[in-house]
């Protein structure tokens, strides 16, 4: 328990500048003490910073093998845009819903109907397309732009979402391994979605086949987190 949830306060503190002891106690839903010996050992061990009654993770590294928004985009596009076309029947209006910033979940917003929806993201690419919708009311993450990567990091995303009822959050990853685990390149992006299936009430896993039985930097949680998973691949090939 005490290891998953140092890997947890990391992710968290990959995604932002720096978090409170408050806000890491409800992130984790922990005591504030059990927070508190947690921050004492990984300061130990050169992994974070403290200061101020604030704690920042210690980036010895960049994205790694994190690759940019236009190269995403351009791989297995086609099934991409079939599988958020498959999507689209889960969402209804009135609905709030959350996208990651994945280049599938920027087909589907290019193929969402302009209808009453709350739409929040983390993804700068998502944002310009429905930035375009009369009916959409479109609410970003916020923070610093990754041009690169095409999100934005917040420093308070985990304050920001206490003020939001998610109905459904729709996101991709980089893998799923053969033990059910799903994986991500960057930090930045495995917290934001680590938060997210925490707080909605739903999830929708949206992946080609070409992601299953593969790994990378980052654990986002095991697949068995996710309410239902659309898919290219065959049964045989699902973990």
């Amino acid at each position: 328990m005490k290891v998953a949830r140092h890997q947890q306060i990391l992710t968290l503190l990959s995604q932002t500048l720096s978090l409170t002891t408050d806000e890491l106690s409800d992130a984790l839903r922990v005591s504030k003490e059990t927070v508190r010996r947690d921050l004492s050992e990984l300061q130990q061990q050169g992994k974070i910073q403290r200061s101020h009654g604030r704690a920042r993770a210690i980036h010895r590294h960049a994205q790694g093998n994190e690759a940019p928004f236009h190269t995403r985009l351009k791989s297995h596009y086609a099934h991409k845009s079939d599988i958020a076309r498959h999507a689209l029947a889960w969402i209804e209006g009135g609905m709030t819903i959350a996208l990651d910033a994945s280049s599938t979940c920027w087909f589907l917003a290019r193929q969402l109907p302009d209808m009453p929806l709350t739409v929040f993201t983390n993804s700068h690419p998502v944002c310009m397309e429905l930035g375009k919708r009369e009916y959409v009311r479109l609410i970003s993450s916020g923070g610093e732009l990754q041009r690169q990567f095409g999100y934005y990091i917040n420093p308070s995303l985990v304050s920001q979402l206490k003020t939001l009822e998610i109905d459904l959050f729709i996101f991709s990853c980089e893998g799923v391994d053969r033990h059910g685990v799903m994986w991500d390149p960057g930090g930045h992006n495995a917290s934001y979605k680590s938060l997210l299936l925490k707080r909605a009430s739903q999830s929708l896993l949206l992946m080609d086949k070409s992601k299953f039985n593969r790994s990378s930097e980052v654990r986002i949680g095991p697949l068995s987190d996710v309410t239902h998973l659309i898919s290219d691949a065959q049964p045989e090939q699902m973990p």
